[in-house]
């Protein structure tokens, strides 16, 4: 059985950003941790308007890839190719985890795609825009730690086992919140919320791994105390692996 995992990562790699940084060393660590043997390929998203390609530099089909992560890191170089590279993963059902930014663009993908929403513009990418699908936050969360309170019966729950969770952020901008209840009832779930029950995690109903946090785990992850979401992540990559890739 070939154990080698593949993993595509979303985002414009810049070796200067510590969220990148820390991106490629919690999957590295936590892959350790689970005696998997991970190789990471970061997929630019300009490349991703005419398909899946290897960030090494090595064209590649989507069907090599065992999961998808997209990456802190917006506005990305190409706001079109990171929409398309997540839809892919959605729609195909790759296990797929979206942090900041990944967030921020894995709700814009569905309210466009899925709900018909029009109108999602982004505050980063159309600042002249009449109104922000996507807004700069009430208060930044640029290198803040606060709390999430998990609702039950969801995934996320599961994963954490705890009803409030703290985590770091390193972000301006969230779901406007005047358009959260369209995703009550949506199959794109709310399963965390902050202290002002404003969203700060979804998960997608019936998929095998899909979820988006406004924070980054990445950030707290360490190879002493690997994080447990991106263990949970993994863990679906490895299940998809098996099944599709042996």
């Amino acid at each position: 059985m070939n154990d080698l995992i593949k993993l595509g990562i979303i985002g414009d790699y810049d070796e200067k950003k510590p969220s990148h940084l820390a991106t490629n060393e919690a999957i590295r660590h936590c892959a350790a941790q689970l005696s998997m043997n991970a190789e990471i390929f970061w997929l630019p998203t300009k490349s991703l308007e005419d398909g899946i390609y290897g960030g090494n530099g090595k064209n590649m089909e989507p069907e090599a890839f065992d999961g998808f992560f997209c990456s802190p890191g917006s506005p990305y170089v190409s706001y079109t190719g990171a929409i398309k590279g997540i839809r892919f993963a959605r729609e195909h059902d790759y296990p797929f985890l979206g942090t900041c930014g990944g967030f921020q663009h894995a709700v814009m993908e569905y309210a466009n795609d899925v709900l018909g929403i029009s109108e999602v513009s982004h505050a980063e990418y159309n600042p002249d825009a009449s109104k922000f699908f996507i807004a700069p936050l009430s208060c930044s969360l640029v290198g803040e730690t606060k709390k999430i309170y998990l609702k039950k019966d969801t995934l996320i729950h599961k994963i954490y086992g705890e009803a409030e969770i703290i985590e770091r952020y390193n972000c301006s901008f969230g779901l406007n919140p005047t358009y959260q209840h369209m995703f009550d009832n949506s199959g794109f779930h709310i399963a965390g919320t902050d202290e002002q029950d404003e969203v700060r995690i979804f998960e997608l109903a019936g998929a095998r791994f899909y979820v988006a946090t406004l924070f980054q785990p990445q950030l707290s992850s360490t190879k002493e105390n690997p994080h447990k979401l991106i263990l949970a992540y993994l863990e679906a990559v490895r299940k998809f692996h098996e099944e599709y890739h042996p």
